[in-house]
């Protein structure tokens, strides 16, 4: 089977929207490097056009009908929306899933040191990464401090101009001989992933001088970065004990290639599929099933914790709906689920020329070819995955057909040489159909990543024919 290139496919029309759609998505990952950030923006993006707090609805006792659209909010970490169809919840609804972490470097609770004449934040890091990807590059810090009084402090620090950044320091090669020796894997130790972060002494104004105390003077860079971080912020050391501070790449998303056609930015995996799944939200008008977008948090890590996949925060949402729509039951609630359709909105690794010994290259996805389908993850015997079965695959491509879809089914390499997983198989723990869906993504948990523009426009396309037609 010979796959197409999306770009051959798109007129005039659709080529001026693939650069729109491009320039929103560019902005989203700017605006979204952290799951906080992401659900603040997408509450602002959906509440523009309609949507309303489902908390709010449920106190006041509200009704949901047909075409209302509404939301809910975990821990400012994960967020769901459902526009309300014309059919019976107990009859199925139609679900797009993705994830909104991304790999990165979380800074610990008891982090701020001095060593050596610099301050130093130690760091944990967190999903798969190659660790030595992450010295001397730019990063930025982003994230909360929570202060004893519940007080929340946003922080932002290295994504505008005129801001600093921080780095990881790596040794130089002049003297880096043992070190080149070591296996990738060991060549930066997650214990080195320490984050420099000043090398300025705090100052003693000579009026003040009379009053320091004997060893005032130690730590004195420790001490004046904690300064800095009072004036600016109103924080103690003691506040990053209840912080959630993520060390992201520093820097805005890019358009790659002489010719534009890529996008070159931080956490595109999987934040192209929260985007594209959110945009199909927004651009459908009416359906028969009543459409749903998942977007949580944890997926890196196993899906784990009160804001991942394996949660009840989507199951308890969902009979929260039912209840407005006045068609709650526990016995409706799991015919719901099982009569469902998702797609796991997640992206599959695109194939790499130069490392082209890692791919079977009749099943793996390419950039520009259009949206991709891997019908099973998983590693080695495809062990972890959600393996779609047959009548739902061809489901599939008879609405993308039908809807003029260019599509692409893939595997994650080799079959010996790797493998990796998504949330698919939770949602079918319900009984539901789900197959894996999204966006071919090079230098996947790399800093920076690369997505195809096309790839991106037409997996949104994907995903508005799949809310508006699913329904096995």
């Amino acid at each position: 089977m010979e796959n197409k290139n999306t770009w051959e496919l798109f007129d005039e029309k659709q080529l001026e929207e693939v650069e729109v759609l491009s320039k929103e998505y560019m902005d989203f990952l700017d605006n979204g490097k952290t799951e906080r950030e992401c659900v603040d923006t997408i509450v602002n993006m959906i509440e523009k056009e309609g949507y309303k707090e489902l908390e709010v609805l449920r106190k006041e006792g509200k009704q949901l009908k047909k075409g209302d659209k509404v939301y809910a909010v975990c821990m400012n970490k994960a967020v769901v929306m459902f526009q309300i169809g014309s059919k019976s919840f107990a009859e199925g609804i139609n679900i797009l899933g993705a994830h909104i972490d991304s790999p990165r470097l979380d800074v610990k609770q008891n982090p701020l040191y001095e060593d050596g004449g610099f301050a130093y934040l130690d760091t944990h890091y967190y999903g798969g990464v190659k660790k030595y990807q992450w010295v001397t590059i730019p990063l930025a810090l982003h994230g909360v401090m929570v202060k004893k009084d519940g007080t929340c402090v946003e922080i932002n620090i290295g994504e505008e101009e005129d801001d600093p950044v921080f780095f990881i320091s790596d040794l130089l090669i002049h003297l880096a001989g043992e070190q080149m020796d070591k296996k990738a894997a060991k060549v930066i130790e997650g214990e080195a992933l320490d984050l420099i972060v000043g090398n300025k002494p705090l100052v003693i104004k000579k009026e003040d001088e009379k009053k320091k105390k004997k060893n005032d003077g130690k730590e004195a860079v420790k001490k004046g970065v904690l300064a800095i971080l009072k004036e600016m912020y109103d924080v103690e050391e003691e506040d990053f004990i209840s912080a959630e501070l993520e060390v992201v790449p520093a820097g805005r998303a890019r358009e790659a290639g002489i010719d534009r056609s890529m996008i070159l930015a931080y956490g595109q995996d999987d934040r192209v599929c929260a985007f594209t799944s959110v945009k199909a939200m927004l651009e459908i008008t009416k359906t028969d099933r009543t459409a749903c977008c998942i977007l949580v948090d944890k997926e890196e890590i196993g899906s784990v914790g009160a804001t991942g996949m394996q949660s009840r925060f989507f199951e308890n949402t969902l009979a929260e709906v039912m209840d407005l729509a006045g068609e709650y039951s526990e016995l409706n609630v799991r015919r719901c689920l099982a009569a469902s359709c998702m797609l796991s909105s997640d992206v599959s690794a695109g194939f790499d020329p130069s490392y082209a010994s890692c791919f079977e290259k009749k099943n793996c996805a390419f950039l520009g070819n259009g949206m991709v389908f891997n019908k099973f993850t998983g590693a080695r015997g495809k062990s972890g995955s959600n393996d779609a079965n047959a009548e739902y695959m061809a489901h599939i491509r008879g609405i993308f057909e039908k809807e003029n879809i260019n599509f692409q089914t893939a595997e994650l390499g080799k079959v010996d040489v790797g493998g990796g997983g998504t949330i698919a198989y939770i949602l079918a723990l319900y009984g539901m159909n789900v197959i894996d869906s999204g966006v071919a993504v090079l230098n996947m948990h790399a800093p920076w990543e690369a997505t195809s523009k096309a790839d991106v426009y037409e997996t949104k396309r994907g995903y508005v024919a799949f809310l508006n037609h699913a329904s096995l």
